[in-house]
């Protein structure tokens, strides 16, 4: 029976729950971060259990059709290489046999490089590798909950096809991106950009049939297809209506195939679509798919080897950019992108510029150092930024670690998340009993993630 002291409330009466299993560790998302939290977890003898909202890994680079990883690739003495290593780089060896990887490709007159892959490919070589390590998976399950005892979670408390459900773990790694576990355990946060509006997301979705000598021609830089949409515009002002200032269009593995990253989704106050409101985010969902068709026209009439193109992907969700950011021990700020920022803690590297979604454009800004010919252009990730306040079992890796507004903007990227996500299961499996996250040695975690290949940078040239 059901019981309320408000018309707009009804309290739900209180029930008891089926115990799903009891593990070391358990990981919340199945984006880069958690991928490398389980992985690494698991290889070093915890017992793990991932739990993943969709049925299948990935995240944002999966659901919400990002296609590319971001992030990999730094500057040092005036070369570009790859500076993110580890758990990472037996995915993009388990994509790349599945024939799902691009070559690298660079943008920005040579200031970034990506990895493009095929979604599907992605999707079996994150399974294979989870499999291969020994990670439980829990897919279509929705975390909804925490049973604290005093400063420690004692259970999650999750949602799925079978009812609700409790699992209990010694520790958690939240890996969700929206900072769900630690929201639920009362871990302080800030939500977007702290006055109202935020990173703004984006639908992505991807064109086939695409002739691709022509569009390759035409638009195979970088930014080239700007200029086809300022001439649009200064040909017939108005006709069509796009939601940003340029856009990211670029090729898969297969060039007939290009994937299309333009839409911008607000709310009806102009700002920021909060994700974390459930009308909003419903509301921004139709919000993309119309700009999407109204892009499509676009490029099907004004650029050139778009004539016999068709829309043969949209993102399962939108793609999320920014919404809570935990405080922890440690803020990582904007300054530390723009200054190639270094700690003695380091987990990892962040080779991403800050990459501000505001409205109507994207602000760039690159570390301050980016025409040296020595030293590096990146920073480091420090220990204390995933270690939120007041909860000692638990740790929050990707893009709702402690960060301000400006530095997640660019520590957000697939890059980061797989540093920080190798980071914290690392950590997880060695945590001794009694002890919390906050006592953990970091000296000897460092030890231990370059012995499983991470980076880190310590030769100080």
């Amino acid at each position: 029976m059901l019981a309320s002291s408000h018309l707009n409330t009804i309290t739900e009466p209180a029930r008891t729950l089926p115990v799903y299993g009891e593990f070391d560790v358990v990981v919340v998302g199945g984006g880069p971060s958690g991928l490398a939290a389980s992985v690494s977890a698991a290889r070093h003898g915890a017992k793990v259990l991932l739990v993943e909202r969709y049925g299948f890994l990935g995240g944002m680079g999966t659901a919400g059709g990002v296609t590319n990883f971001a992030g990999l690739y730094g500057r040092k003495n005036g070369e570009m290489r790859q500076v993110v290593h580890g758990v990472v780089d037996e995915l993009l060896e388990r994509i790349d046999a599945l024939g799902g990887l691009n070559a690298p490709q660079d943008g920005m007159q040579g200031r970034i490089r990506v990895r493009s892959y095929d979604v599907s490919a992605f999707k079996c070589g994150a399974d294979q590798l989870l499999a291969a390590a020994g990670v439980e998976m829990l897919f279509h399950a929705w975390a909804a909950a925490v049973l604290m005892q005093g400063p420690k979670i004692a259970a999650l408390i999750v949602e799925t096809k079978s009812g609700r459900q409790a699992i209990r773990a010694q520790r958690f790694i939240d890996c969700s991106g929206d900072a769900d576990v630690a929201h639920f355990a009362g871990v302080p946060f800030e939500l977007g950009d702290g006055h109202g509006s935020g990173l703004f997301p984006t639908t992505m979705f991807r064109v086939g049939h695409v002739d691709a000598p022509e569009a390759l021609a035409a638009v195979g830089e970088f930014k080239a297809i700007n200029t086809f949409m300022a001439q649009s515009q200064a040909r017939e002002p108005g006709r069509y209506n796009f939601p940003r200032e340029g856009a990211i269009l670029r090729p898969q593995k297969n060039p007939t195939e290009w994937r299309a990253n333009v839409t911008q989704i607000s709310n009806a106050g102009g700002t920021a679509m909060d994700a974390t409101d459930a009308r909003q985010l419903s509301d921004g969902e139709r919000e993309g798919r119309r700009q999407i068709a109204e892009y499509f026209s676009f490029l099907r009439h004004e650029v050139p080897g778009f004539k016999q193109s068709a829309i043969v992907d949209i993102a399962a969700q939108i793609g999320i950019r920014e919404t809570r950011r935990i405080r922890g021990e440690y803020v990582l700020t904007g300054e530390d992108i723009l200054s190639s920022a270094r700690f003695d803690d380091s987990i990892g590297i962040n080779a991403w510029p800050m990459e501000l979604h505001a409205a109507g454009r994207i602000d760039w800004q690159f570390p301050r150092n980016w025409d040296t010919t020595q030293g590096r252009v990146y920073n480091d990730l420090p220990w204390r930024m995933l270690v939120p306040t007041g909860v000692n079992n638990l740790l929050v890796a990707g893009r709702c670690a402690s960060m301000t507004h400006e530095g997640q903007s660019a520590a957000r990227v697939s890059g980061g998340c797989f540093v920080m996500g190798q980071a914290a299961g690392t950590a997880a499996a060695q945590l001794s009993a009694g002890q919390t996250f906050a006592d953990t040695d970091v000296r000897l975690l460092q030890q231990v993630l370059q012995q499983d290949g991470v980076y880190l940078d310590d030769d100080k040239a």
